[in-house]
């Protein structure tokens, strides 16, 4: 061997640690995370579990549920309610917590998106739950 060459297979390697890197795709999304995110946009969250599907009458245990919307937040200002399941964030459909995470994040690098939930109906609405889409804007000075 000559000097301090680096081999093809070695560049190769590190070539594609570079190229992951920069993709984010070495990120896992943890359940930890992704409630911090869920904070950090507004609400606090968890999965929906069987208990939770019994209770919501959905028929799923499937997606993410509003357990508090914090005040003054973009998802207070995108009119997302307590008891919400969130069902999609920009089309990205959400059966589980950690994919509320990353769509969240991935969504929160752009600017404006929609969050698609399922929302419990006023109360003495013959009609029961709904659905509804919520746009959430840049916050502007």
């Amino acid at each position: 061997m000559k000097g301090n060459r680096i081999g093809p297979a070695l560049l190769l390697a590190l070539w594609i640690v570079v190229a992951l890197a920069q993709a984010g795709e070495h990120d896992v999304m943890t359940e930890e995370e992704a409630a911090r995110l869920g904070e950090e946009f507004g609400v606090v969250v968890g999965e929906v579990d069987e208990e939770i599907q019994r209770e919501l009458k959905l028929q799923r245990p499937q997606g993410v549920v509003v357990f508090e919307v914090i005040g003054n937040s973009p998802a207070d200002h995108a009119g997302i309610k307590v008891r919400s399941v969130i069902k999609e964030i920009d089309k990205q459909e959400i059966r589980s917590l950690k994919e509320f995470g990353s769509a969240l994040k991935k969504a929160m690098k752009h600017c404006n998106f929609t969050v698609g939930t399922y929302e419990p109906a006023d109360p003495g609405d013959p009609v029961g739950w709904g659905v509804n889409f919520h746009f959430v804007g840049c916050k502007r000075d």
